[in-house]
């Protein structure tokens, strides 16, 4: 626990307490809370978990932006690349220390778990020369956002395998059990194991076992070669030695004229070991992320508004180029390429693959705009902020640094082999020490050593996690659940805590119209029965609205069963021209008739007479005069400034839309508020049910808290609900991560989420799960995807998960328990190395049978 607290921190004045996003020049402030935020959200985050016993986020900021290099110059760049073929805790340590002493490089980290380097160095420092290094060793060094190498891995794993392993291993094992195995047994040879057909026999077996160990068994004896470069002894090392001690044995007995050989011993432990490797493998590649979404969003041009004579130009230059101060044009359907300010135009701007929030935000000049987002329906001028970068990059950058962090997750065996491997080392030369001194010839003394080794191969031990985390993932298929990571098995039976994001996981993520509340009309009559229905309300606002893109707009538009909206209103045109250039307004003027033309049609199809011509967009809705009178559709304010009366019972019907977290939409004409159209994603069918299986667990209570990017009101209805501990709302995407680090000093955290923006908190989550109907991002960064089911699936992978753990514990408690039997037979000379092999494979069936159960 860190001793600082609240009370003693300090926050730079542009920059969140919390999360370090800049606050502008009024950042959210409280007395009771020290420190400055960029927004209600981190404060409230800050306010409640002031008690909780964490590191300070500042501090833990630092330390995650070090990454384990904290050591390097602040001026130092950090790159992270692949790394094909680690498959060990040791593989960090050794390409750690290679990275290091790259001439250029400061300092390095190596994520076993997810295949990543993070190298800090100098901008002048040759890394390809890091990547032919490792390549020498074995390690292929790549881009992580090449996407390719995966494939190829597995293709190479399966060629290895099947190729090296299978055919040639088969093939030795036929020769052993038609020539070799029955004269162990004490049957007359087939051939003459000592004439020219016996050298032809043996000739063979050599060849074919040479093929499986130094082809098929390479990436083990790499590791063993690795583990003693670094001086940390692995299972790699003992299985190598199994092994190799096993084959050179018998080259030697074959030499000198010997029939009992054990080649097909090495042949064995080979591809055992390989086996597990390769389960083991295919996790780690679902585990590492692409990142395919945020990356491929992220902009690498800017539109540079430059001055031309009187007049203005704007010429296209890379993002990196641009300076503060400078303005960008940003076009409808474009990116913001950095964080900024408006300084002309005004727009509705898609936050939610960068904040989350659901609905798009109006931002007019004065107001700030972050890097990453999409403006929707017109062109803005944007200033570029002092920083001149973009929170997308930041949250891109940031997702990098915890995918390619040290992972806590090892296999018990490998936690165990610094301890293990020497014993068992000490346990064979031991016994052969013993012999020797007994007058044991020497042959018998070395196969003493021989059957230790063998008997002490960690084939069960190694395959104990892999093979039941294999069936875990078969049987969390089966139940709709796809495991990216073996850490679902070990975090999730122990979760404390479950982070649930609103949008997309407790709701849909779709807007559509939730009601339609219609007035007493103020005694006109309108229908054809004299009162005013909510058909005709919806209709109306329909017509207005198929001149915006605003999602509210689209929403409506579908709801009225109109297959298309249109886009830009016309008097949009004569603003886009006055900021855009000339041949900017020709083009926005096309678009502006073409959706006229598509507004008129679907207006007549309606049978509502409208003066497309009368049509104006402002900044919180649309007017126009519809069937001979004025009509608007919009917030009720705009409404109310315009002039027209609300109804008592339409008031209320706008407060209970927001109460329930829904965008009241008023639509009025001739004066008068005539209905209100409620916006807004609903709630998933079952969310209840769901949350109260989270909270009551299998084995105890758990919290569940909900973490949301949206305004306090839209999640309302999920902090009354009982088995709901906690609501954070208006939370911005870094915050997110730190409230997950936050919340950690609870105990072991799972987040569900299912955007973007959830990316980074699924990732520092102990156990990150994403709903199959979120971007492909928040599936990369997650632990488990749910897929089908919906969010009353995630339970299923708490229990799945606890079935697993329990099947694991259980394998490596026989493996234990067969070599707390088997070493001490074999050192007393009760086993021979072919018994040995034996006693070696059975206890890997065992562990292979008891996987292959039912978890459930």
């Amino acid at each position: 626990m860190s001793e600082t607290t609240m009370d003693e921190r300090t926050s730079a004045p542009d920059e969140c307490t919390l999360c370090g996003l800049p606050t502008g020049d009024s950042p959210v402030t409280d007395e009771e809370v020290p420190g400055g935020y960029c927004c209600r959200g981190c404060l409230e985050i800050a306010r409640t978990l002031d008690d909780v016993e964490s590191a300070d986020p500042e501090e833990v900021r630092e330390e995650r932006d070090a990454g384990g290099v904290e050591d390097a110059p602040e001026d130092a760049e950090h790159t992270y690349l692949s790394v094909e073929g680690m498959h060990c805790a040791t593989c960090e340590t050794f390409i750690e220390s290679a990275a290091a002493d790259a001439e250029g490089v400061h300092a390095a980290e190596a994520s076993y778990a997810t295949d990543m380097l993070r190298v800090a160095h100098d901008e002048a420092s040759d890394l390809d020369s890091l990547g032919r290094t490792l390549d020498r060793y074995g390690y292929a060094v790549g881009d992580p956002e090449g996407g390719s190498g995966d494939d190829d891995r597995a293709d190479n794993q399966i060629v290895r395998f099947l190729l090296g392993g299978g055919i040639f291993g088969m093939m030795v094992m036929i020769w052993y059990l038609l020539f070799l195995y029955p004269t162990y047994l004490g049957y007359d040879p087939l051939v003459d194991l000592g004439g020219f057909d016996g050298l032809y026999l043996f000739g063979n077996v050599w060849l074919m076992s040479s093929i499986v160990l130094f082809y098929t068994g390479y990436p083990i004896l790499r590791g063993a070669v690795v583990s003693l470069r670094a001086g940390q002894p692995n299972m790699d090392l003992l299985v190598s030695l199994a092994a190799v001690s096993s084959y050179l044995y018998s080259s030697v007995a074959v030499l000198v004229g010997q029939t009992h050989v054990y080649f097909d011993v090495s042949v064995a432990i080979v591809l055992v070991v390989t086996l597990g490797n390769y389960y083991e493998d295919r996790i780690k590649r679902k585990a590492a992320s692409g990142l395919s979404e945020l990356t491929s969003a992220r902009v690498s041009e800017a539109t540079r508004v430059t001055e031309e004579g009187d007049g203005r130009g704007h010429e296209s230059v890379p993002v990196t180029d641009l300076a503060p101060g400078e303005q960008v044009l940003v076009r409808p359907g474009e990116r913001v390429p950095v964080d900024g300010e408006v300084s002309e135009g005004t727009a509705a701007v898609d936050e939610s693959l960068v904040t989350g929030e659901s609905l798009p935000e109006t931002r007019r000049p004065g107001d700030p705009v972050l890097g990453g987002t999409v403006v929707t329906d017109e062109p803005l001028v944007v200033e570029v902020g002092e920083e001149a970068e973009s929170t997308l990059d930041r949250l891109v950058d940031l997702l990098w640094e915890i995918q390619s962090s040290r992972s806590g997750v090892q296999r018990l065996a490998d936690k165990l082999a610094t301890l293990f491997v020497p014993t068992v080392l000490v346990l064979a030369a031991g016994a052969t020490a013993w012999r020797l001194l007994g007058g044991a010839p020497v042959a018998d003394a070395l196969l003493a050593g021989l059957t230790v080794l063998i008997v002490s191969c960690p084939c069960a031990l190694g395959l104990a996690t892999p093979l039941a985390v294999a069936s875990g993932i078969r049987e969390a298929a089966d139940s709709g659940v796809v495991v990216a990571s073996d850490a679902v098995f070990e975090s999730a039976p122990e979760a404390d805590v479950v982070v649930l994001d609103k949008t997309g996981t407790l709701t849909d993520g779709r807007m559509a119209v939730q009601g339609v509340v219609v007035g007493d009309g103020g005694g006109e009559s309108v229908g054809s029965d004299g009162t005013v229905d909510s058909d005709e309300v919806l209709s109306r606002a329909a017509a207005l609205e198929r001149y915006s893109a605003h999602p509210i707009a689209d929403a409506i538009v579908d709801a009225a069963g109109v297959e298309e909206a249109g886009a830009t209103a016309t008097a949009s045109a004569d603003s886009t021209a006055e900021t855009a250039t000339e041949a900017e307004a020709a083009d926005t003027v096309d678009r502006t008739a073409t959706a006229t033309a598509t507004a008129e049609t679907a207006t007549e199809s309606a049978e509502i007479a409208l003066d497309p011509e009368s049509v104006e967009s402002h900044d919180r809705g649309v007017t126009g005069e519809l069937a001979g009178a004025e009509t608007a559709v919009g917030h009720p304010d705009l409404l109310a400034d315009r002039g027209f009366s609300f109804s008592a019972d339409l008031r209320q019907a706008v407060e209970e839309a927001r109460e329930e977290g829904h965008v009241p939409v008023a639509v009025g004409w001739d004066g008068r508020v005539r209905g209100v159209v409620a916006v807004g994603d609903s709630p998933r069918e079952g969310w209840r049910e769901a949350v109260a299986d989270l909270a009551g667990g299998t084995d105890g209570g758990r919290d569940v808290v909900v973490l949301t990017g949206d305004h306090e009101r839209a999640a309302a209805r999920f902090r009354a609900d009982p088995n709901v501990s906690e609501v954070f709302a208006g939370v911005p995407p870094e915050a997110k991560a730190t409230t997950v680090e936050r919340l950690q000093s609870r105990g072991t955290v799972a987040m569900v989420g299912d955007g973007s923006n959830d990316a980074p908190a699924l990732a520092v989550a102990d156990i990150g799960i994403a709903l199959g109907s979120g971007t492909d991002l928040a599936g990369d960064a997650a632990d488990a995807v749910v897929v089908d089911g919906g969010l009353d699936a995630v339970a299923s992978v708490f229990e799945i998960a606890s079935g697993t753990n329990r099947r694991i514990r259980t394998n490596l408690g026989w493996a234990f328990l067969y070599n707390a039997v088997a070493v001490p037979l074999a050192i007393l000379g009760l086993l021979n190395p072919l018994f040995a092999a034996v006693a070696m494979g059975t206890s890997s069936l065992v562990v292979v049978a008891n996987s292959a159960r039912s978890l459930r």
